[in-house]
């Protein structure tokens, strides 16, 4: 690979929760589902979701201590003050969505319109700060312009970078690249948008993301300008 690693890689689920107590079961949830049992509240295993969640919800129905034992991190929903949160990532799998946000379990929600679409990223910076760098930084330039170009025939774009946020969440000390608040965590709807009436729970919320000093600290390690 362009990293000159190699990783393990569990397959994850091929459909989405039929109901909100069934769960689909894929190598991926059943190894976090056993995973988690090596943690504990004290030393829990963080969890960092990018796509629909259902992956993460089937773990907590086969392994309740999923709730106690994890921190998931989630890239899902549109902001608070978005119109709705039919979001590609929730809204694929909503049941899923609610077995997460209803179980306790200690949740960061990175929202996407509103918070994440912050973070975006153009072609002059990107032929600037990485083509040509290194084999890493230069792929990634050009399949993201090839990428945008191909839909897009406006020169004058730019392109969310939404996945970063989410692992940028995990270095974040001292609020570096974004910043959150502690909400009583929301209960998202079948019809597009979030509940009104608080759950008992709380979740941090990330409102802000710091685009000047996440981009720098990204192009800095793509680039290995440390």
């Amino acid at each position: 690979s362009l990293l000159g690693e190699e990783k393990p890689v569990f397959r994850g689920s091929t459909a989405y929760l039929k109901d909100e107590s069934t769960p689909v079961l894929s190598p991926a949830a059943l190894d976090l589902a056993e995973r988690a049992k090596e943690y504990s509240p004290e030393n829990p295993l963080y969890v960092v979701a990018i796509g629909a969640i259902t992956n993460v919800a089937s773990a907590i129905l086969i392994n309740p201590d999923v709730v106690k034992n994890t921190v998931v991190v989630w890239l899902g929903g549109h902001a608070l003050h978005f119109s709705n949160t039919k979001e590609f990532n929730m809204w694929q799998d909503v049941a899923a969505a609610r077995v997460v946000f209803s179980s306790g379990v200690p949740l960061v929600q990175l929202p996407c319109k509103g918070v994440v679409s912050q973070f975006t990223v153009s072609k002059p910076e990107l032929n600037a700060w990485l083509v040509g760098k290194n084999p890493l930084a230069d792929y990634l330039a050009r399949i993201t312009v090839a990428h945008v170009e191909e839909k897009n025939k406006s020169p004058y774009w730019s392109k969310v970078i939404w996945d970063v946020t989410a692992v940028a969440w995990l270095l974040n000390e001292g609020g570096r690249f974004m910043s959150t608040r502690i909400i009583p965590t929301t209960m998202p709807l079948y019809d597009g948008h979030y509940a009104d009436t608080a759950e008992e729970h709380e979740m941090r919320y990330v409102f802000f993301i710091k685009r000047g000093a996440l981009m720098e600290d990204l192009i800095r390690k793509l680039t290995g300008d440390l």
